[in-house]
C-alpha cells in the first residue's frame, strides 16, 4: 500500500494493485481513451503518464506554445542523430511531456488530411480505413463552431473553431489568389486545395488539448485512476498475452496487471521503444541489448516519417506584423483584446493562414502545404528562437508526403535513455526537388501584387540563392521539421506491420498500439486531428471486442 500510494495512485486502487485496462501514455490519444472506456462503470481503467499534470497557465494560453514547446518541463526534449542529407545536422524534436502530451505542446492547428490519404491505407490493405470509414470518428469527437454538416461534428468534447483573420493575413490570402490559389474556407472537409484560414483547437482563447477536454470531463469518475511524473519501463507477458506494465516513479518500481489489455499510447517515438525494451521488435537489435525476444516482429521502429519544411521570410513595411504586435503600447491593447474579446496575438496559434497546392500541374491532387504566419525569425536546431531585425511575414511549405523513411531504436535497456532517432530527411531525389518546389512557390506568393506593396527585402534565404546548388545549400542548413513523426509501428499485413486493423500487435495477445505510430504513410498536413482519430476507433474495437 505504501508504495501505491507513493505513486499516487488512489486508495480504492491500492486494494486492487489491478486494472482491466491499462493505458501507457496520457497524451493526445490516451486522454481519448481513458474517457471513452471509463464511460463503462463496471470497468477500471489506469492512465499512466510519463509527465507533470497539465496545471501551467501557459499550457492554456494559444500564444504560449512558443515558450512551451522546447522547455524541458513539458517536453521529452529528443533530438535526432545526425542526417548527412542535411548537412549532418541534429535537430530537436519535441514532443509532449505533459497531461495532454504533444496536444498539449503543439500549434494548435486543426487538419484531417486528404480523403485520398485515407484511401491510400485501405489500398494497403488496411480494411476498414478509407475515409468514410474515418469520417464518423472525426466527426464524433467534434464540436464545430459552425454547428453540424455533412464533414463536420457538433456537440463533442474537442472544440475546433476559424482562426481570427487581421490585415496582413487577408493580404495575403488575396495574393494567393492572384497567384491562382482559390479560397478554401474549409481544409477538412477531405479536398484540401486553396489558401485560408486554418481551423483550430481554440475555444474562447483557451487550448483544446485533449487534457483540458477528454481527460477534463472523466477525471472524477471513480473508475479512472490517472497517474502523473510516473515511467512505464516495460510490457509484461505470460507467454504471448500482456499481463501488465513495470512502472516507476522516484527510484521506485512496481508491477501493475492488466486484466484485459495493455494499450500503447506513447507515439511514434515511446511506443516503439517500449515494445523494444520488452521484446518486441527487430531480433538483432533485442540481441544486441541482451534483451530476451518475445515477439520478433521486424517493423517495430521502422518506417518513421515526419513532414519536412523549408521557410521564405520577407520584409513587411506596414506596421501590421507581429513585430509590431508586441511594442510595449500594443501589447497593453492586445492584453485588453483578449481579456475581452479573447482575440489578437495572445490567442494566435502557431500558423493562421494556410494553403495546400500542388507543385506540379500535372498532380491530382494536391502535394505541399503552406504555414503563414507575421513574424520574421527562425529556430536554431537546440530550440532557440531568433527573430530578425527587420519587421516581416514567413511561409514554411512543406511537402505533404515525403518518401524518405527513418527509425527508431534503443541504445541501452535504460527507459530512461533516449532511443536514436534517424529522420533521414531529403533521402531521395523526389524528396530534394520537392524541396526546391516549396521555395519556389513561396516565392512566387510574395511576388504577388498584393503582398508586392507590402513588402521590401527578402531577409531568407535572400536574393543571392536563385541556382538549385545554393537554394539546396540553404534548405539543408535551415530545414525545419514540423513535428509530425509518425508509423514506427505502422498498421498492415505485411511483414514489416506490427499491428492489424484492429490495432492488436500481431502474434500478441491482449496488447494494442494506438496512437500516431500506427499510421503506414503521412496524412497531408497536420497530425494531431487524425491522432485522436485513431484513439476514437481504438476505443470502440475495444469496446466491441468486449461487448462480444
Amino acid at each position: 500500500m505504501g508504495i501505491l500510494a507513493k505513486l499516487g495512485i488512489s486508495p480504492r486502487a491500492v486494494i486492487n494493485q489491478a486494472y482491466d485496462y491499462v493505458i501507457v501514455g496520457g497524451g493526445s490519444a490516451g486522454c481519448v481513451l481513458a474517457n471513452r472506456l471509463s464511460t463503462d462503470a463496471s470497468v477500471s481503467v489506469l492512465l499512466i503518464e510519463a509527465g507533470k499534470k497539465d496545471s501551467s497557465p501557459l499550457i492554456r494560453l494559444p500564444f504560449g506554445w512558443m515558450l512551451i514547446a522546447y522547455h524541458k518541463k513539458f517536453s521529452w526534449m529528443h533530438k535526432t542523430k545526425a542526417s548527412p542529407a542535411i548537412d549532418e545536422r541534429r535537430m530537436d524534436w519535441p514532443r509532449g511531456k505533459v497531461l495532454g502530451g504533444s496536444s498539449a505542446t503543439n500549434g494548435m492547428i486543426y487538419i484531417r488530411g486528404q480523403a485520398q490519404d485515407y484511401e491510400d491505407w485501405l489500398a494497403l490493405g488496411n480494411e476498414g480505413w478509407g475515409w468514410r470509414d474515418c469520417l464518423p470518428y472525426f466527426k464524433k469527437s467534434e464540436d464545430y463552431y459552425c454547428g453540424a454538416n455533412d464533414a463536420h461534428g457538433a456537440g463533442g468534447l474537442l472544440h475546433v473553431s476559424k482562426s481570427h483573420g487581421d490585415e496582413l493575413g487577408d493580404t495575403f490570402l488575396q495574393g494567393c489568389e492572384e497567384a491562382g490559389l482559390s479560397r478554401s474556407e474549409d481544409f477538412n472537409g477531405g479536398d484540401q486545395e486553396g489558401a485560408g484560414y486554418y481551423d483550430v483547437t481554440i475555444k474562447n482563447g483557451v487550448r483544446q488539448s485533449t487534457a483540458e477536454t477528454f481527460l477534463k470531463a472523466a477525471h472524477n469518475r471513480p473508475n479512472l485512476t490517472i497517474v502523473t511524473e510516473t515511467m512505464a519501463n516495460r510490457v509484461l507477458f505470460e507467454g504471448d498475452a500482456a499481463v501488465g506494465v513495470n512502472i516507476s516513479r522516484d527510484g521506485i518500481t512496481l508491477d501493475v496487471s492488466a486484466r484485459r489489455e495493455v494499450l500503447l499510447c506513447g507515439g511514434a517515438i515511446n511506443t516503439p521503444q517500449l515494445l523494444q525494451l520488452s521484446g518486441v521488435g527487430p531480433r538483432a537489435l533485442l540481441r544486441q541489448h541482451s534483451i530476451p525476444v518475445v515477439k520478433e516482429l521486424a517493423g517495430v521502429g521502422e518506417n518513421l516519417q515526419d513532414h519536412l519544411g523549408v521557410m521564405v521570410a520577407r520584409e513587411i513595411t506596414k506596421p501590421i506584423t507581429l513585430a509590431a504586435q508586441m511594442k510595449p503600447h500594443r501589447m497593453i491593447y492586445n492584453l485588453y483584446l483578449y481579456l475581452r474579446y479573447k482575440r489578437g496575438i495572445i490567442n494566435t496559434p502557431s500558423a493562421y493562414v494556410g494553403a495546400f497546392f500542388r507543385s506540379r500541374t500535372e498532380l491530382q491532387r494536391p502535394d505541399m502545404q503552406l504555414h503563414f504566419t507575421p513574424a520574421s525569425g527562425y529556430r536554431e536546431d537546440n530550440g532557440k528562437s531568433v527573430l530578425d531585425e527587420k519587421a516581416g511575414a514567413t511561409t514554411v511549405v512543406t511537402p505533404c508526403r515525403p518518401e524518405s523513411r527513418g527509425s527508431v531504436r534503443i541504445c541501452s535497456t535504460d527507459p530512461e535513455q533516449h532511443p536514436e532517432i534517424d529522420a533521414n530527411y531529403m533521402a531521395t531525389d523526389k524528396d530534394r526537388k520537392d524541396m526546391l518546389q516549396a521555395i519556389r512557390k513561396q516565392r512566387e506568393l510574395f511576388a504577388s501584387p498584393a503582398m508586392a506593396a507590402i513588402t521590401g527585402v527578402e531577409i531568407r534565404p535572400g536574393d543571392e540563392f536563385q541556382s538549385d546548388d545554393d537554394l539546396l545549400a540553404y534548405i539543408r542548413q535551415f530545414c525545419v521539421t514540423n513535428y509530425h513523426p509518425v508509423g514506427t509501428c505502422k498498421m498492415g499485413n505485411d511483414p514489416m506491420a506490427v499491428v492489424d486493423t484492429h490495432l492488436r500487435v500481431h502474434g500478441l495477445r491482449r496488447l494494442r498500439v494506438i496512437d500516431a505510430s500506427i499510421m503506414p504513410t503521412l496524412i497531408s498536413g497536420n497530425t494531431n486531428a487524425t491522432t485522436i482519430m485513431i484513439a476514437e476507433r481504438g476505443a470502440d474495437f475495444i469496446q466491441q471486442s468486449q461487448a462480444k
